[in-house]
């Protein structure tokens, strides 16, 4: 059996075979602006790091069609369980930038108070469940989140998200398992970047694609162009579809390219081929949708202009008022752990309050040490 790869859009900008999805020119104009955003958005959160500004940052480089694309196919009401590399998916549901870069900081206006590691967001009015570190761990959590609103019969769908080493724990097996004998509304959608860190994706499985995986569970698989924002949203747009038509779940595989390191601790050089890094650049999604769009006549060097300018814009004024905010006060450890504080923890709230003025030791409010 083979797994045919949907792809709308050419390396070159020309429609291939398949059939566009309809979309209005607002909405392709839309695509374009929050592909170049997350990259913006990389290009300061990794030059933060390498400044000694944050600690750690996880670029998305190259993945920024398979982020939009999918988070486009979902309607508000919808629920993603997301990786620490979809920042896309944050902005396109309407994440605010400045919350995010506080998180990158952990400074006083990041939600988690600096608590949780960077590119870590969480939404709760979004949707935009808290991310988890260890690999594969949202799979189980998504599907339980599809069976309550299977049980409660709400209109709404989930996105359970991973990479492609994530396919390999115990926890995406027990989860599409799960999905497939109770028909559960949630689509599981992997970006396959080829790279598990260090790890290639022939070390990861023997199946000629990750999307066959799904036929032994039951339902659906496709496997989509990742770096064509079109394929992934037409794919993902089916599945979601069908999963709030009751159809049950389904199975989306993005093959896309992390252009970058896994994370700023990480160097690429040492494990991957300079010739396979070259040969994906020239995949690179945001030139193919911005060819795409030159040749619908809705791309213009003006546009092209203003689209980075605004980003670039956007993402240092947020820095700059992030940075105005500053470190949480170390006491605040103790604040937001229970809904009522209890006494003996409020108590020891006031005696490290009541220590720190002693100046015996400082409230440094390091960043995050990775």
């Amino acid at each position: 059996m083979t797994t045919e790869m949907l792809q709308v859009i050419r390396t070159d900008g020309t429609v291939h075979g398949k059939p566009e999805p309809p979309l209005p020119e607002e909405l392709l104009r839309r695509f374009y602006r929050t592909m170049i955003q997350v990259r913006a958005l990389d290009e300061k959160g990794m030059l933060l790091q390498r400044t000694g500004r944050i600690g750690f940052y996880v670029p998305s480089g190259g993945q920024e069609a398979a982020q939009v694309g999918a988070a486009a196919a979902l309607e508000a009401q919808d629920w993603i369980f997301p990786t620490y590399r979809d920042p896309g998916m944050a902005i396109w549901k309407g994440a605010s930038l400045t919350e995010m870069i506080a998180h990158e900081f952990g400074f006083a206006t990041d939600r988690c108070k600096g608590r949780q590691m960077p590119n870590h967001y969480a939404f709760k009015e979004l949707k935009y469940v808290s991310i988890s570190s260890p690999i594969a761990t949202q799979l189980p959590q998504a599907e339980g989140c599809a069976m309550a609103i299977k049980i409660k019969g709400t209109n709404e769908i989930v996105l359970g998200c991973m990479g492609d080493g994530g396919t390999s724990e115990g926890d995406f097996h027990v989860a599409m398992n799960f999905a497939g004998v109770f028909k559960s509304p949630i689509v599981f959608y992997c970006q396959n970047n080829q790279w598990a860190i260090s790890v290639p994706l022939k070390g990861q499985t023997a199946s000629e694609s990750i999307a066959i995986k799904a036929k032994a569970y039951g339902f659906p698989g496709i496997q989509c162009d990742g770096n064509d924002v079109l394929a992934v949203y037409k794919a993902v747009k089916e599945a979601v579809d069908r999963a709030r038509s009751g159809g049950g779940p389904s199975f989306v595989e993005a093959l896309t390219y992390r252009m970058g390191p896994h994370s700023s601790s990480d160097d690429p050089k040492r494990y991957r081929p300079a010739a396979e890094e070259e040969e994906w650049r020239r995949k690179d999604p945001i030139d193919r949708f911005r060819k795409y769009l030159q040749k619908q006549g809705i791309w213009t060097e003006a546009f092209e202009k203003e689209t980075w300018d605004k980003a670039r814009e956007a993402v240092n004024e947020a820095v700059k008022e992030v940075e105005k905010a500053g470190p949480p006060a170390v006491h605040t450890m103790f604040e937001e752990v229970y809904k009522e504080m209890p006494a003996e923890l409020a108590e020891q709230q006031r005696g490290l309050i009541e220590y720190l003025k002693t100046g015996e030791i400082k409230d440094s409010g390091e960043a995050f040490p990775l």
